[in-house]
């Protein structure tokens, strides 16, 4: 167990959280969430011992051990078996098979096994750095966005292998999905300030929105009361008879505090133009293959007849042919053999990660989006400049001083600046946040046109496809179904063989044998039998409180009424009477919001041990 105390960091006049507590307990599973540059990655950095916070603490057990993944490459010895040993604890130096099992895991065949580190792309040497930190088996492991680079199936690896982790983990991730499914708790930086849950994501953010409607409800009726208070205090203060009850309005209005309103947080929300497309068929393929050198063919005799309004996956491995395909349907290379016809009405907007080379360091954001369609108006490009959340002056940053993640809104920024009927999109959601992630999915939802994707994001495929393009067992196929039928009927081919090897060495009572679909169904409803059992009568209680607060505010708002129609009349009998109803009132309704924030945190709580319960059961 590790905890923090009232740790503060800021770079120069920016302050990115301070007033920092919580704790991190046996076997807890955290999720750090927050906007892009809000601080995650720098709390990561603290608690590693990487960065000093300018104020707080952090107590860390003695010989508690902390594993992070290291972002430089730098490897010592001959082969990628040989580095992985290296993360191995003192008393199992000899254990060649967790190491294999890990590297397999992770993406790598057993041939990689006794190639050298410096002959494999970087995406794959940032899995070695992650597989060694899992390998050393740390007492906390930090993983910042551990599914960069990895292909569906190695996330859905990882995902298992984290999900029987028997120590502490705190996870960063844009992968919504993927979050939830691991965390047993979520601590989330806004506004400067942390706070920790049990739950999921979305646990966090209701919390999150609840509380400040309830801020902002109780900062209106502060403020409410303070004008009356102030304006009872300016019309009687000079009455001699009514002096004490003015001096007694001064002493509370010194007592009020004042709420200031919250800051507006601006959200990425924008949709897709979509020019209207009257046809049947976008495009078809016919037998088409591609190869980057002779006697190489990454797919082959690939057919596919896209339709308007398709919503088309594409998934599979790393290195199988995905991002070549939808270049290739984009245009950007010619197949070596086949046709592709092409609807002469279509407008494509065309996403892909190495784009982000394209743009020019010396031009402004505002710049690129203005180039991006010939006769856009400035004002235009400005809109769509806020849309991607570069309102103002941030319009105007260069290229060269944006984030990953700001380059790859600027990308989004130039499809959305030209309305289209086909989207081809090359994993999107890269280096965006989660904020980003569900705004992007959302325009997804809404665009009217076509779109054909490549995602290792399942939250994203299952929400989505309604097609999909596999490659697997050296082959690219059309698959007509969603995600969720694609696993239920045929599922990855080597996902049996990694989850046997997964259990290798662990005690018998860990494992278990897998349930027939008929036995999970019926423990499925069992829990949501339960679930049903124990929340009903919170929320029950809860919709009761609500009411009784709505009934108190309007009575008290008959108080307020009946105190300056008092005060007119300089009736000082009726003054001190309704006075006191008021106070009455307002402490009601104030132990009223206590209970009711009582009652939501036990809701989340119960809510949260069921989700879990049923995420364990889909295991």
């Amino acid at each position: 167990m590790i905890s923090v105390e009232n740790i503060r960091k800021s770079y120069g006049e920016h302050v990115l959280f301070e007033g920092v507590r919580f704790k991190i307990n046996a076997r807890e599973r955290v999720g750090l969430v927050g906007r892009n540059g809000h601080g995650k990655t720098t709390l990561f950095r603290i608690i590693a011992g990487l960065e000093s916070p300018d104020e707080g603490r952090l107590n860390i057990p003695r010989n508690y051990r902390i594993g992070y993944v290291k972002q430089h490459l730098e490897f010592s010895a001959a082969t990628i078996l040989a580095e992985g040993m290296q993360s191995l604890p003192a008393n199992e130096r000899d254990h060649h098979w967790k190491v294999e099992r890990i590297l397999i895991g992770l993406g790598f065949t057993q041939d990689d096994l006794n190639r050298p580190p410096g002959e494999f792309s970087g995406g794959f040497q940032v899995r070695l750095n992650l597989a060694k930190a899992l390998i050393s088996e740390p007492d906390l492991l930090l993983l910042d966005e551990p599914t960069n680079y990895l292909d569906i199936t190695s996330i859905r690896w990882i995902e298992g292998f984290l999900a029987a982790w028997p120590h502490e983990l705190m996870l960063i991730t844009h992968d919504r999905g993927f979050m939830d499914t691991l965390v047993t708790h979520v601590i989330g930086i806004h506004r400067g300030k942390v706070k920790k849950i049990t739950g999921t994501t979305e646990k966090y953010y209701s919390r999150i929105a609840q509380e400040e409607a309830v801020y902002e409800k109780t900062r209106i009726n502060d403020e409410k009361r303070r004008k009356e208070v102030e304006q009872f205090i300016s019309q009687f203060r000079a009455k001699a008879r009514l002096a004490n009850l003015v001096q007694s309005r001064v002493k509370t209005l010194a007592k009020m505090e004042k709420k200031e309103k919250l800051n507006t947080i601006q959200n990425l929300e924008f949709t897709i133009d979509s020019i209207p497309f009257k046809g049947r068929h976008v495009l078809t393929t016919e037998k088409i293959a591609f190869g980057y050198e002779e006697g190489q063919t990454l797919f082959h005799d690939f057919n596919i007849s896209v339709n308007a309004g398709d919503r088309i996956g594409i998934i599979g491995k790393n290195g199988r042919g995905k991002t070549t395909l939808l270049k290739v349907l984009a245009g950007v290379l010619a197949p070596r053999a086949g046709k592709i016809r092409s609807n002469p009405n279509i407008e494509t907007g065309y996403f892909e990660q190495s784009n982000a080379a394209d743009l020019v360091d010396s031009r402004t954001v505002e710049d690129e989006i203005l180039l991006a369609q010939g006769g856009t108006s400035r004002q235009a490009a400005r809109n769509v400049c806020g849309a991607m959340l570069f309102s103002g002056d941030n319009a105007l940053k260069k290229i060269g001083v944006l984030s990953g993640g700001e380059k790859s809104r600027v990308m989004l920024g130039k499809i959305l600046i030209k309305p289209v009927n086909l989207l081809l999109l090359d994993e999107p959601t890269n280096h965006l946040d989660m904020d980003a992630c569900d705004a992007l999915l959302a325009a997804l939802d809404h665009f009217e046109g076509t779109v054909i994707m490549v995602t290792h994001n399942e939250m994203f495929l299952h929400a989505l496809a309604r097609r999909l393009v596999v490659f697997q067992n050296g082959r690219a196929d059309v698959f007509e179904g969603t995600y969720q039928d694609f696993l239920d009927r045929v599922g990855w081919d080597d996902e049996t063989a990694q989850s046997g090897s997964s259990n290798a060495g662990k005690p018998e009572n860990m494992s278990s044998e897998p349930l027939t679909k008929k036995k999970m169904r019926q423990k499925r409803s069992e829990i949501m039998t339960r679930r049903m059992a124990v929340l009903k009568p919170i929320k029950k209680e809860m919709a009761v409180v609500e009411k009784k607060i709505d009934d108190l505010e309007k009575e008290l708002a008959v108080y307020n009424q009946a105190l300056i129609d008092a005060s007119t009349a300089g009736n000082g009998k009726k003054i001190a009477s309704v006075s006191r109803e008021l106070h009455h009132l307002q402490g009601e309704i104030d132990r009223q919001f206590d209970r009711l924030e009582d009652l939501t945190v036990s809701c989340e709580n119960r809510e949260a041990e069921f989700e879990t319960e049923l995420s364990r059961l889909t295991k």
